[in-house]
């Protein structure tokens, strides 16, 4: 498709090659990105899920974690899953020693909150511009957001807490789509990238 969208996938640590199929299935062109002048190349990013300590080391390590933040800053989509959306997170409850958030929606996430990997659970999750069925989310070590700000918008909840989340061009689940089989958070994001791309750019 000549209009399809370049959207890479952060590949420092976690599920990288589930999102770039998820990707590809729902009709962009999905690169793996870890160096400064990879990120130039892409009109959206996901930040997979992993362990959101070690990415946003490796981050700082490899240089991309400042141009990261200026990409966002400046209205690049991103979309992050689990440790993805810690690191989308304005403020951490509790976060690790040298532990950085890219940042880009208001709103403050406990790391961890739905348990350890041995409490990991699926749930059936309504999640709002998502038609049909409700969306099969894999719930892994998973975050939830303790609280937005008034530019955040709540998308989705499960069990009384915050698991979806966007702001602008930033969207964030606390749950795993790329697991599933299911793509269709993966085409709106997708969506949410080609909106964002100037006449000039296509």
């Amino acid at each position: 498709m000549t209009d399809a969208p370049v959207i890479g996938v952060l590949a420092l640590q976690g599920d990288v090659r589930e999102h770039l199929i998820a990707l590809a299935a729902a009709d962009a062109v999905a690169r793996a990105v870890r160096r400064p002048e990879e990120l130039a190349g892409v009109d959206g990013l996901v930040l997979p899920g992993g362990e959101s300590t070690t990415i946003s080391k490796l981050a700082v390590l490899f240089g991309v974690m400042e141009p990261l933040r200026a990409r966002v800053r400046a209205g690049m989509p991103v979309y992050g899953t689990c440790a993805g959306m810690i690191m989308l997170a304005d403020k951490i409850l509790d976060p690790r020693s040298g532990q950085e958030t890219i940042g880009g929606i208001d709103m403050i996430v406990r790391r961890n909150a739905f348990g350890r990997q041995n409490e990991s659970f699926e749930a059936a999750v309504d999640v709002k511009g998502i038609a049909g069925d409700p969306v099969e989310g894999v719930f892994i070590r998973a975050p939830w957001v303790e609280s937005v700000g008034a530019g955040a918008e709540v998308l989705a909840e499960h069990g009384g807490h915050i698991v979806a989340v966007r702001q602008g061009n930033v969207l964030a689940t606390s749950f795993h789509p790329e697991l599933t089989g299911d793509h269709r958070v993966h085409s709106l994001f997708v969506d949410m990238v080609r909106a964002n791309r100037t006449p000039e750019s296509l």
